[in-house]
């Protein structure tokens, strides 16, 4: 397995030409052809700024997604605009502020298209460095699930939740097919759950949080089964990242066990970039054969973290994970949104090149075998 010291999240800022031909091709003034050489020119500026900065691992920064998880609506049928479904958001200074989530399941799933090939097939085709591919986990899907409505679907959120499964079970077997080493597991909602706020949002949806949990670290490792001798996964848990706003705030012990121990996924990448998070000692229920990524730069806040204050959280971390089995992110990506994070694009630059001088320093290089 490689260790990608200086790894990368996954979303980045969409380039202004990017929002705007996405916004004419849903208005049907754009072509299909058209709109995908613009996405394509998206993914190469990129890739390349990624190049550039020496990150240990690339990825196409989710250019082709409006949300990162909008891949399962936008390839399977089963999905259309609802309205009154709803979620409550956190500006960074503890303002509420509730957004609507405008997709929803109402009719029962049926797989279009792959969910990610294109992505992958054409990151793979632009450069000779190591790529990762993103994909949500199962229970991410619980978001799109509304009660009154989805039951003419499916009987309950379980029955959803074993489709969805089905689904991904299949993505990852195309992806690894087409030869992806690293794919990454998104998983906000584990971090959702840690705050009493959201824990009432989900039981309101008919899913029971911390049982949420532990099924869906039950159903990744069933979609990772078979293929740990091919692929590297990570797990990826954050508070949720939109217009720099979070979703939920708590420290990892409530959930350790589960993602700390129980996932079969190698790589355990945890937002850990202010006091929203807790502290480290969780960490220390961590199995020996995990990897932590300690996303200790953020994404949310115009601001840049010297070198000395990052690599002093990493050695005290350090103090719960052997240094060797510690690497480097962003909390978050850059824009799991389409609209993204409002900072801008030369800090994102700038804090990949950070990532990387930084896993240079503490480890001396961004990845290795």
């Amino acid at each position: 397995m490689c260790i990608y010291r200086a790894d990368n999240i996954g979303s980045m800022l969409r380039p202004p030409t990017l929002l705007a031909a996405r916004a004419q091709h849903q208005a049907g003034t754009l072509d299909d052809a058209t709109f995908k050489a613009i996405e394509d020119r998206a993914v190469d500026f990129c890739v390349g700024v990624q190049e550039l900065s020496g990150i240990g691992v690339l990825t196409d920064g989710e250019m082709r997604r409006n949300v990162f998880a909008s891949q399962l609506a936008q390839a399977v049928e089963g999905f259309d605009s609802v309205t009154g479904n709803t979620v409550d958001w956190f500006t960074m200074e503890g303002k509420k502020e509730t957004s609507p989530v405008t997709v929803g399941l109402v009719s029962k799933m049926k797989r279009k298209r792959h969910l990610s090939s294109e992505e992958f097939v054409y990151l793979r085709a632009k450069t000779r460095l190591p790529t990762k591919m993103t994909i949500p986990s199962p229970t991410m899907y619980a978001y799109y699930w509304v009660p009154g409505l989805s039951t003419a679907a499916y009987p309950n959120p379980d029955a959803y939740m074993a489709d969805v499964t089905d689904i991904l079970r299949d993505e990852v077997r195309e992806l690894v097919r087409l030869g992806c080493e690293y794919i990454q597991f998104d998983a906000p909602e584990f971090g959702m759950v840690l705050d009493p706020h959201q824990q009432e949002w989900f039981r309101s949806k008919g899913f029971e949080p911390m049982k949420m949990v532990r099924d869906g670290i039950e159903m990744m490792n069933a979609i990772m089964e078979g293929y740990h001798d091919r692929c590297t996964f990570g797990l990826h848990v954050c508070r949720g990242n939109d217009a720099n706003r979070f979703m939920g705030k708590g420290s990892y012990a409530a959930i350790a066990e589960d993602i700390l121990r129980r996932t079969h996924a190698k790589v355990l990448l945890l937002e850990y970039d202010d006091e929203r998070s807790g502290d480290f000692s969780p960490l220390a229920k961590t199995a020996e054969d995990k990897i932590v990524c300690l996303g200790l730069i953020t994404t949310k806040r115009i601001r840049e973290e010297t070198e000395e204050e990052v690599i002093a959280r990493i050695h005290e971390a350090a103090k719960y994970v052997p240094l060797e089995r510690l690497t480097l992110s962003t909390q978050c990506g850059f824009a799991s949104v389409a609209k993204g994070n409002n900072i801008p694009f030369e800090l994102q630059e700038r804090k990949f090149h950070l990532v990387t001088r930084i896993a240079e320093r503490v480890w001396g290089e961004a990845r290795s075998s």
